[in-house]
């Protein structure tokens, strides 16, 4: 997903609403504001139909390939996205909202053209050898199609080059047995889908549900073109006051910024996901599913895993830099709250697409077994300490890209049941 991990966590609904009124009129603000409260009741309160959710169920065809539920039941099947032919997106305004200052001058000057040649090579070697260390731990591994994003491309509403296909945990998010396409929000990332085209279909003729949300116009009504960001305290103080690139124009959103546990989604509000858009996914979920909106002490949201990751059944993993608000609820419903320990990936290695919090962005095989960088030995010893066995795989190269292992996977089908694990 792409993990520009400046991105990631949240602010507070009722001031983001205020925002989003100032822009669109006092009745928007009032549908944003009921929205959000409730979702945010549905959180604390339990479903009326608690009796059914404390019931395992199984409503996905037995012969159907796509099944996965949450983060941590055991994994068979998985896409691994591809760092083949990535492109600097064009420095846009989205773009420059989630990105560091340090690197601007890099996107302005390589914009449109290739990521430097031999950290890609190397990139590419990393995430090829990750594929074969999971089909050694027993688990069927997909690929996007290599496609040129260099390819000038127009819409009525903007031009832009393509970005990759390194980042399936971005664009889709299995829930049972549906894919659900994201609509995204970046102009660079619009035409994305078509590498994954080939996979889904074979999915869909094998028996899986097959969504794709609202595609947006990405006009520029859709970002704010005048957003202010200089420096991380610009960033701090614009969370804090729930202002973000994305406007309420048209519902938008990335897969990465919601996370699974049975029943009950977690969404945030970032960069690139708007409340639409969270409004759009909890509209088509229920009543099966319920989708909470969370959020965080994070000067710059964009994906959720390197904030908040679920590793298994009443344990999350939880940024210390990025606090979550609403951390009380799940302390309540019994979950063990871990803080992960500070990553140790190097200053001077580039990150320019994410922060250094990707040692936190791991991939649970099951509860017992998770992929994680071969360099972030602190994170192995907790891991350990819990009675999971790591499975030490160096993308550090990929890292420069956007994503940990969760970024760069989507779960495709895990052997479990669909369960509430909030009431």
């Amino acid at each position: 997903m792409l993990r520009v991990r400046c991105f990631r966590g949240g602010s507070r609904g009722a001031e983001a609403a205020h925002y989003i009124g100032s822009r669109l009129g006092r009745v928007f603000t009032g549908w944003v504001q009921r929205s959000f409260q409730s979702t945010q009741a549905a959180t604390v309160s339990q479903s009326t139909s608690a009796a059914d959710d404390n019931k395992a169920t199984s409503p996905v065809p037995k012969d159907c390939l796509v099944c996965s539920y949450n983060e941590w039941d055991p994994l068979e099947e998985v896409i691994v996205g591809r760092a083949e032919n990535a492109c600097v997106p064009p420095f846009s305004v989205e773009v420059k909202a989630n990105t560091y200052e340090k690197y601007w001058g890099f996107y302005q000057k390589f914009g449109g053209q290739s990521f430097p040649k031999d950290h890609l090579k190397k990139a590419i070697a990393e995430i090829e050898e990750m594929c074969n260390i999971l089909k050694r731990e027993g688990v069927i591994v997909k690929r996007p199609d290599p496609i040129d994003w260099s390819v000038k491309y127009k819409t009525p509403d903007f031009e832009s080059t393509g970005m990759y296909a390194a980042m399936p945990r971005d664009i889709l998010l299995v829930v049972g047995n549906e894919i659900i396409e994201a609509p995204m929000a970046w102009r660079a990332r619009f035409f994305e889908y078509r590498a994954y085209r080939r996979i889904i279909k074979d999915y869909f003729n094998q028996g899986a549900k097959w969504t794709t949300a609202p595609k947006p116009t990405m006009a520029d009504e859709l970002y704010d073109q005048d957003y202010p960001i200089r420096s991380v305290e610009d960033r701090h103080k614009l969370a804090a006051q729930g202002k973000f690139v994305t406007t309420e124009f048209e519902p938008c959103f990335d897969a990465a910024d919601f996370i699974r546990a049975g029943r009950d989604i977690f969404a945030q509000r970032s960069q690139v996901t708007n409340y639409m858009g969270i409004e759009w996914m909890r509209r088509h979920l229920a009543p099966d599913y319920r989708v909470h909106i969370i959020s965080f002490k994070d000067p710059n949201p964009m994906h959720i895993d390197a904030t908040f990751n679920i590793i298994g059944p009443g344990l999350v993993l939880s940024n210390p830099d990025r606090p979550c608000h609403q951390i009380e609820l799940f302390k309540k419903a019994g979950w063990t709250v871990i803080q992960p320990p500070v990553p140790l990936i190097p200053d001077d290695h580039p990150l320019w697409m994410s922060s250094k919090w990707l040692s936190m962005n791991v991939l649970m095989l099951d509860e017992k077994r998770v992929m994680v960088d071969a360099n972030e030995t602190s994170i192995q010893k907790m891991f350990e300490n819990l009675g999971i066995s790591t499975i030490k795989v160096n993308i550090r190269h990929a890292n420069s890209l956007g994503g940990g292992f969760h970024c760069w996977t989507c779960d495709i089908r895990r052997r479990g049941t669909l369960q509430s694990y909030f009431d």
